[in-house]
């Protein structure tokens, strides 16, 4: 039986048309990567596409295997699947959302349901990438797809100096690089009396459904305003919520009828406190775009703004995480908890 373990790097695709050995399918495409580049100090989602069976016969099982430095591996659920982990100790503790952690997940495997040979499929799990990995840095994740009869294995890492077209069964690879800078703070916009000030967004983990939103709004004017209502492509709808401490426990809740901006004064939405909430998010976002979106208020009604993008945990539109928060995000970003 030819072995060759798949290796393969958050997310990306498995693809395994019908050449086979004697003994057993051998893949004559190699495995391939949806995405190529991933960042250091985040959270990914992998995604394993099943596109062949076996020579024609149907997938049985799909295991991924965790690298070193690469922690918090979770599954999701597949009907028709069982699914299995194996859990071993780090090389070193790692640095996470709590603290730092020593062990976790190494092994994800899914058996035990049947993918046709003519149908696709995908496995999905959620991880971190750790800070054992610089810019320029290539990781590899194994992948191992078993059928009905034979299974497809991908292994070979190119040597220094060898190129991935000399290995017959290449292991796919993400490549580390750098975050981009963040562009600078959008200028400020205007609607009626209100100036809109540096309106931003954190950039999200893999697999968010929400993202805060912040904004400075000056009400120039002698009379009242209220912000009442905000908008982004790719959000199934925005509130805008309120951060308060009771008791030693932050709560976080919607302001009903808007925010009041009362004339002559600074109301600053900011991580901590008044903030936008964007819920049933589409796609994340990542540092360094920029979101095209709207403000709308009582009376100087709906004004398009510019949203930058910041990185995960970041204070400011161009602003780097607060210390020990690289990776993560304050409640009303990215981990979002209403009972924060």
């Amino acid at each position: 039986m030819l072995a060759h373990p798949l290796r393969l790097a958050l997310p990306l695709a498995l693809i395994a048309p019908g050449l086979v050995s004697a003994l057993v399918s051998s893949a004559a495409a190699h495995a391939v990567l949806e995405r190529k580049e991933a960042l250091p100090n985040a959270a990914y989602r992998g995604v394993v596409q099943i596109m062949h069976g076996c020579d024609g016969r149907p997938t049985t099982r799909v295991s991924v295997t965790i690298p070193e430095g690469v922690t918090g591996a979770k599954p999701m659920p597949k009907p028709g699947w069982e699914i299995a982990t194996v859990k071993s100790a780090y090389a070193r503790p790692y640095p996470s959302f709590h603290g730092q952690v020593s062990e976790g997940v190494t092994r994800i495997t899914w058996s035990g349901g049947s993918l046709p040979d003519d149908q696709v499929d995908e496995f999905t799990f959620f991880a971190r990438v750790s800070d054992a990995f610089a810019p320029g840095a290539t990781i590899y994740f194994p992948v191992e797809q078993d059928c009905t009869e034979g299974s497809y294995r991908w292994s070979e890492i190119p040597a220094e100096g060898q190129g991935v077209q000399a290995l017959k069964s290449p292991a796919p690879a993400v490549r580390i690089v750098a975050a981009k800078a963040p562009e600078k703070a959008s200028p400020a916009a205007k609607a009626g009396a209100v100036a809109i000030e540096a309106p931003w967004i954190r950039a999200t983990p893999g697999g968010a459904k929400v993202a805060g939103g912040y904004v400075t709004l000056r009400n120039t004017g002698t009379d009242p305003d209220r912000l009442t209502a905000a908008a982004i492509p790719g959000a199934g709808r925005a509130e805008i919520h309120s951060m308060s401490m009771e008791g030693g426990v932050m709560k976080m809740a919607p302001v009903e009828g808007g925010l009041a901006l009362p004339a002559g004064e600074t109301v600053a939405l900011k991580p901590g406190g008044y903030h936008l909430m964007f819920l049933d998010l589409k796609d994340g976002f990542k540092a360094g775009e920029t979101v095209a979106g709207s403000l709308t208020f009582e009376r100087a009604g709906t004004v398009p703004v510019i949203f930058t993008v910041a990185p995960i945990g970041a204070q400011g539109p161009g602003g780097a995480p607060a210390p020990g928060r690289e990776g993560a995000g304050a409640p009303e970003a990215g981990g979002h908890a209403h009972h924060h």
